[in-house]
């Protein structure tokens, strides 16, 4: 049995409320990925895009910061589970979902790319 991607994701951000896991709760989301928190320190930039189908939905997004790309990746490799997302082949699943994120940048300054197809 599946439920839909809002019903998981609403479920995932109930329990680690309940839990106390409300570290990521107050981190602003994106525009076009209700879902996916902004790390500390990212700003969204316009120009996002959101398509939708019977098979799935293609977001596109980015976001730039003064931090570094580590701070990047380990606050998605932590926030992200607790959303439901598993760690697959370079990216993340859920449900029919594969979210990939690309970050480049130097040491302190950062453009992070999400995209999300259906799997």
């Amino acid at each position: 049995m599946s439920f839909p991607r809002t019903s998981t994701a609403a479920f995932a951000a109930c329990l680690f409320l309940a839990l106390g896991c409300t570290a990521w709760a107050d981190q602003p989301y994106l525009t076009e990925f209700e879902d996916l928190p902004l790390a500390p320190g990212l700003t969204e930039q316009p120009g996002g895009m959101l398509f939708e189908s019977p098979t799935g939905r293609i977001v596109e997004a980015s976001a730039t910061g003064d931090l570094s790309p580590d701070k990047v990746k380990a606050f998605y490799s932590q926030t992200l589970p607790q959303l439901g997302w598993e760690v697959v082949n370079g990216g993340y699943k859920r449900d029919n979902e594969f979210l990939r994120i690309d970050i480049d940048g130097s040491r302190r300054s950062v453009t992070v790319r999400f995209s999300v197809v259906p799997q």
